[in-house]
């Protein structure tokens, strides 16, 4: 008896941009049931992939084959239709509609030709969502007014409001936190135990061993590799042929003696009610301070707060000895306080201009006569401080949307050093960034505090933050219950503090 073919087979895809080779005789196939992790670097081509598995992209050569049949995808629709659904990192859901609303959106209830609003979707959504475990998610609460890790769930039971076969996941970790992911990765056992395949693309290596059954490794454009068994293949082997080199999971060496001169940072009893207690904090030139906690622990919100985006309760921030205006963005950045946001697209990012003027926009007065900006000037300047970063491509006229996530991230770096920052607040640094790009920019960050920058660092990743820092504080539902040096502490008991709690000290 013949072997059942794969429930999808991709073989000898090419696809090409203007003056870009994006995908270059790729070859995928996934069985039903499994999960089938796609690796590669930012540029890789995972992108350009998986949107030509979804119909987003025609390929240029190649065939699909689905259930052994060859097929054409020439539309999003027509994938959908098929079986095919993609939950991408950055979600397509309608905050202003209700969740029964996103879930059924395109393709609503409908009977004797009609379509059925109210009950039947409200009914059908709660089905869905009892299927993924989260009944408590209202179908008729605004999307918007939902966590993320709560809209991803959305995101989910739309794509399985389909006859959904196979599942494409673009970084659905992300922004959850532990217990969140854990979650997650019940719904994907529950789901291929149900016969449905997924493909799963993360930058989190130790979460493709967790949960991946086959590997396909991208580089270039290429397939390097193609279903290597995702638990027992070494992570020195996949990192080497993501970036064609070996690459050790090692952070810069920490300064063997600790920063000196007097505080540049200080907080005191810095609060804002429902989010975080007060706080005390003392950062010096040249030091790098964690800041660990799950998500909702008031991290990102004290980050935010001590660069004036949001208003403390009470408290106050102090900058070389002078106290700085309560919630005002403008006092933080002329003191010197410079913020890279967790969602730099959104938060951060000018999508559609230039390298040069993401780079210069914090510092336009140094470009501006008589309303008139030297252009040359701005140019210049924006060169030499992506250059000192050594962001890539060396061409600071390209549009900001082209780059990579870690040069993206590197564009938001320089635009501080450009305005002479002396406290840099990092939230989130290396999200959606690969392995290869998350290394130089550890690097950057810690040949800046050698330089004398003061860095306050959040991050979802326990290792990033005892790898990185000096000193950690341990967050847990706003409040402070440990601090240390780094190297006093592991990550099992950081995780058990911020799950557990514990006396400050």
């Amino acid at each position: 008896m013949a072997p059942e073919p794969p429930l999808l087979s991709m073989s000898g895809i090419t696809k090409s941009f203007p003056g870009v080779r994006a995908l270059d005789g790729v070859d995928l196939d996934v069985q039903a049931g499994e999960v089938h992790c796609l690796l590669g670097q930012n540029g890789a081509g995972k992108s350009t992939l998986i949107k030509v598995l979804a119909g987003a992209h025609q390929p240029d050569t190649g065939r699909l084959r689905w259930r052994g049949e060859e097929v054409t995808l020439r539309s999003p629709i027509a994938a959908m239709r098929l079986g095919i659904a993609t939950i991408y990192q950055e979600l397509d859901l309608v905050e202003h509609l209700s969740v029964a609303e996103n879930v059924h959106l395109g393709h609503e209830p409908t009977a004797a030709g009609f379509v059925v609003r109210g009950k039947a979707a409200r009914q059908s959504t709660a089905a869905l969502l009892r299927r993924l475990g989260h009944p408590e998610i209202d179908p008729v609460r605004l999307v918007g007014e939902l966590s993320a890790a709560q809209q991803q769930i959305v995101s989910m039971a739309r794509a399985l409001s389909h006859d959904v076969r196979l599942i494409v996941m673009d970084e659905p970790s992300a922004a959850l936190d532990p217990d969140e992911v854990d979650n997650l990765f019940r719904i994907v056992g529950d789901l291929t135990a149900e016969g449905v395949a997924v493909v799963y693309i993360s930058h989190r290596l130790e979460e493709i061993r967790r949960i991946g059954d086959r590997v396909t490794v991208l580089k270039d454009g290429r397939a390097v590799a193609v279903g290597l068994p995702a638990k027992s293949t070494p992570t020195r082997e996949v990192v080497a042929l993501m970036t064609g080199r070996n690459v050790e999971y090692v952070f810069p060496e920490r300064p063997v003696s600790g920063p000196g001169g007097p505080p540049v940072l200080e907080v005191k009893g810095l609060a804002r009610e429902g989010e975080f207690e007060p706080l005390d904090l003392v950062l010096h030139p040249g030091e790098i301070v964690g800041l660990a906690g799950l998500v909702g622990s008031g991290r990102s919100e004290i980050l935010e707060t001590v660069y004036g985006a949001r208003k403390p309760t009470t408290g106050q921030v102090v900058v070389d000895g002078k106290a700085l205006k309560p919630g005002s963005v403008r006092a933080a950045v002329r003191a010197g306080i410079g913020l890279a946001p967790e969602e730099r697209k959104a938060q951060a990012l000018l999508m559609l201009e230039s390298v040069t003027r993401n780079v210069s926009v914090s510092s336009m007065s140094r470009f501006s006569r008589a309303g008139w900006i030297d252009r040359g000037a701005e140019l210049g300047a924006a060169r030499a401080a992506t250059r000192e970063l050594s962001l890539r491509p060396d061409n600071p006229s390209v549009p900001i949307r082209t780059l990579s996530g870690g040069n993206q991230q590197k564009a938001v770096l320089a635009r501080w050093l450009l305005r002479g920052c002396r406290v840099l607040l990092l939230d989130e640094p290396t999200r959606g960034v690969d392995v290869g790009a998350r290394a130089e920019l550890y690097a950057v960050v810690r040949r800046l505090a050698d330089e004398g920058l003061a860095v306050l660092l959040v991050s979802s990743e326990v290792p990033e933050v005892l790898g990185l820092a000096d000193r950690v504080l341990v967050l847990r539902e706003g409040r402070v219950v440990h601090t240390a040096p780094a190297r006093e502490l592991d990550e099992h008991r950081v995780l058990d503090l911020v799950m557990e709690g514990s006396p400050a000290s």
